[in-house]
């Protein structure tokens, strides 16, 4: 009988799914560690694997006029890279790159579509979270409109901390262009007000969130509207997310 070894962290999806059905969908599984900066797929690309995020985090950046523009989403431990498979595209329309470091589950698509049909509960709550991207996607494009630099660069903050599981992550001018859509010079405006108001420190890319209440505060509505979306049509995510963290993962079954 292969050796056993504790599963990794929870991914919020699979935490959601019966025990049965994790521990098949588990076994066909690898774990892998994604590294900061690397491209998964971009636009256009055929999907190769599907992704569930552990302890690290992706960006999803959506193309304008061929360039990659602006960030959409952000994939952590609540959510999965590769959802168009759910509905039966097999394309990406928008890059993922990695922009938290660290281990991950991932399962090549031949094996995520036989889950799909061995599994009515996994397609289930993976058309759960794909209703959730999508008003997501909607709030977003909202907030992009009416809301301010800074009250958007607050937001996003609060959302990697979210995901980074931390009070210190890393992220770069560039890449905080790319989450708002300006120039990087209104990035260093925004990340400065909130600096001088003590809620965070920003230096070479390293960010620490100093004061976690102010930032909501500072934040727009929509960081507590999202998060109120993924709880009231995901429900029991931080149980289920205890109840993976018991089991454990049969390594190399699917070799």
């Amino acid at each position: 009988m292969p050796p056993t070894k504790p599963a990794p962290a929870a991914n919020r999806l699979l935490a959601a799914l019966p025990r049965k059905d994790r521990q098949r969908f588990l076994a066909g599984c690898e774990p892998v560690e994604l590294r900061f900066a690397d491209i998964l797929v971009e636009p256009g690309e055929r999907l190769r694997h599907v992704h569930f995020p552990t302890e690290s985090f992706i960006s999803m950046i959506a193309p304008i006029d061929g360039h990659p523009r602006l960030e959409v989403a952000l994939v952590g431990d609540e959510g999965m890279l590769g959802i168009p498979l759910v509905l039966g595209v097999g394309v990406s329309p928008l890059r993922a790159l990695v922009q938290g470091a660290g281990p991950a589950l991932r399962m090549n698509v031949a094996q995520f579509r036989r889950e799909l049909v061995l599994s009515a509960e996994l397609h289930r709550v993976l058309k759960r979270y794909l209703y959730v991207r999508l008003g997501q996607l909607a709030q977003s494009a909202a907030c992009n409109r009416f809301h301010t630099i800074e009250e958007r660069l607050a937001r996003w903050l609060l959302m990697t901390q979210d995901r980074a599981h931390a009070h210190e992550f890393h992220v770069t001018h560039e890449f905080l262009a790319y989450m708002l859509g300006v120039r990087r010079v209104s990035v260093t405006r925004a990340a400065t007000a909130l600096q001088k108001r003590k809620l965070i420190r920003y230096a070479r890319g390293d960010v620490t969130v100093l004061d976690r209440s102010a930032l909501e505060a500072a934040s727009c509505s929509c960081y507590g509207a999202n998060n109120a979306l993924y709880d009231r049509t995901m429900g029991g995510g931080a149980r289920a997310r205890r109840s993976l963290a018991k089991e454990y993962f049969v390594g190399d079954q699917h070799a």
